[in-house]
């Protein structure tokens, strides 16, 4: 049960210092605490846990206009943040983990602010029908962390012009413009600040838990460890996945999200595997990951690992989702054994 709550807003813009604060208010989670944190980055593209950068956004003219590339833990879509967006950080206990309740309470944050907000497809926040609010949710240790993203005043066309188009939707042949798709809040309630809205989803958090917050400051938090976590989220090895000759791939997209499956043969084995996702379940990826290294390159062998690996699994999401990617895994090698072995 929360008993305490603390409010802290970044002072500064970097996005890899942002990321390395919000991981080290995760790391040291008092016992029934929640904590809100609210930052702000500059020109930031943040891809999810088992992204790809290069297959979300144009890498190389986004940083040579100044732009920022970072990776966060969590996993989920790709996201533009500028000066005109609003990051928040809800960190909580895992057993007080309530992601309905959290949703709420950011559209009740929102609806205050006289603009009729509803909880959408996915967990993202909507008003009159297009997107204003991105969400994605990491659990490690005790602690667990909903983050997101809310359009203030984001400059939709810079947004457009380095973001990569989506495809392979599942029913839909083309997704409408992003302008059709996403709002900025301040469109909607012309005469909104940033001060009303931070203070807004401060007060409906204050509300939401019943206990009036601390104010932290980020000076108070240990300066080596968070200079650390910001060296690994600015490394470009955490950012950019290596560069391996795999010879062997397949995607598509479902319900739950996208997937591209890579994979580097050698002898009948598989030597390494790669899988990119925008699905929220981070985690799981990198367990099919490590299980389908050294598996033979066979049908029997792999649903042999999958299913070893499903057995451990409880979840229904989770077991759909390890499931659809055997089916592609697998579908794609009957295929290419109808071909003779070649990559079509």
């Amino acid at each position: 049960m929360i008993r305490r709550t603390a409010c802290l807003i970044a002072r500064g813009n970097n996005p890899y210092r942002n990321l390395a604060i919000e991981k080290h208010l995760m790391d040291t989670l008092p016992e029934n605490t929640a904590v809100l944190y609210l930052s702000q980055n500059r020109h930031t593209i943040i891809v999810g846990r088992n992204q790809n950068p290069w297959h979300e956004c144009k890498v190389d003219s986004f940083l040579e206009s100044g732009g920022s590339i970072a990776r966060r833990v969590s996993g989920g879509g790709v996201s533009y943040q500028d000066m005109g967006a609003l990051n928040f950080s809800l960190i909580v206990p895992k057993t007080d983990f309530d992601i309905p309740r959290q949703l709420a309470m950011l559209a009740s944050a929102v609806s205050s602010l006289n603009i009729t907000a509803q909880i959408g497809l996915k967990s993202c926040l909507m008003a009159g029908g297009r997107v204003f609010g991105s969400n994605a949710f990491y659990k490690s240790g005790s602690a667990a962390i909903h983050h997101g993203t809310l359009l203030f005043q984001t400059t939709m066309d810079v947004m457009e012009h380095y973001l990569k188009p989506r495809n392979k939707q599942p029913m839909t042949p083309e997704d409408p413009p992003l302008r059709a798709r996403m709002v900025n809040l301040q469109e909607l309630n012309p005469s909104l600040t940033l001060q009303s809205l931070e203070q807004s989803v401060c007060r409906t958090f204050a509300s939401a838990f019943r206990a009036e917050p601390a104010w932290l400051d980020e000076r108070i938090l240990d300066s080596g460890t968070i200079d650390g976590l910001c060296s690994q989220f600015e490394n470009p090895g955490w950012i950019y996945p290596e560069n391996v000759n795999y010879d062997f791939s397949v995607e598509e997209r479902f319900p739950w999200g996208s997937v591209t499956i890579l994979l580097l043969r050698e002898n009948g084995l598989i030597r390494a595997a790669k899988l990119f996702s925008d699905a929220m379940e981070a985690a799981l990826f990198l367990r099919i990951e490590q299980s389908l290294i050294g598996c033979p390159f066979l049908i029997g062998a792999i649903t042999t690992r999958f299913e070893q690996k499903l057995e451990l699994l409880r979840d229904t999401r989770l077991l759909q989702i390890a499931g659809d990617v055997c089916t592609l895994l697998c579908g794609r090698i009957r295929a290419m054994d109808r071909d003779g072995g070649k990559e079509s």
